[in-house]
């Protein structure tokens, strides 16, 4: 776990504490490192869960398979992001989603009862690392919003420059990499892949962008 401080200390839950206080937080947190394989599962839905769970290493994708096996991409994570925060509440039944490992990975779950909770030692930073997570869940919350305004739109085409218009205001740059494939790209923007690829090599064409492979640069 020690060798995961750094990593914990750059994200939001534990921002403004420092790395000893982060190391002797983690017990009474009821802190437990668990790792997984490509395309393991981490979370499967209908799942009931009690803790919230941070990835240190590798990255994960929420999602979703239908009956027939369609399948939606909700939301990548990356390292330092939090996710299962919206299952700890007593009343919010199980998860309606899948977690997978998209490669090998790190987690850290923590016990939601003991993060809202200040412990026998009164830690001094709990208040701040329970604010630290009121904060991090209105930034989810935000997210979740953005991705609504993509696939809200009508075409492929505005579905694209949509999200890689977002992308690039949050790397500040018009040359970005993108966390998907193109299958995973289609599976977030709830389109057919063929459709989309084409798309794209119209809009390559008619000098809006240019691609390789995850990597896109708008012009």
């Amino acid at each position: 776990m020690k060798d995961y401080i750094p990593v914990l200390k750059r994200t939001k839950l534990f921002s403004g504490i420092g790395g000893e206080d982060i190391l002797t937080m983690l017990s009474c947190l009821g802190a437990e490192l668990r790792t997984y394989k490509k395309g393991e599962y981490v979370l499967r839905q209908g799942e009931h869960l009690r803790d919230i769970v941070i990835l240190v290493e590798g990255s994960l994708h929420i999602q979703k398979d239908d009956y027939w096996g369609n399948r939606s991409i909700l939301r990548h994570i990356g390292v330092g992001e939090i996710f299962g925060e919206a299952y700890v509440a007593p009343e919010s039944g199980a998860l309606l989603n899948d977690v997978i490992a998209v490669e090998n990975s790190v987690t850290v779950f923590f016990d939601v009862k003991r993060v809202l909770t200040t412990c026998t030692s009164a830690c001094r930073f709990h208040n701040t690392m329970v604010q630290n997570l009121f904060f991090a869940i209105s930034e989810k919350n935000r997210s979740l919003v953005q991705k609504l305004e993509h696939i809200s739109r009508r075409t492929i085409r505005e579905k694209l420059l949509s999200y890689l218009s977002e992308e690039a205001k949050k790397q500040n740059s018009g040359s970005i990499t993108i966390p998907f494939n193109r299958q995973q790209l289609a599976d977030y923007l709830s389109v057919d892949r063929s459709a989309m690829s084409n798309e794209l090599c119209k809009m390559r064409d008619e000098g809006l962008l240019a691609f390789e492979k995850n990597r896109f640069r708008l012009f």
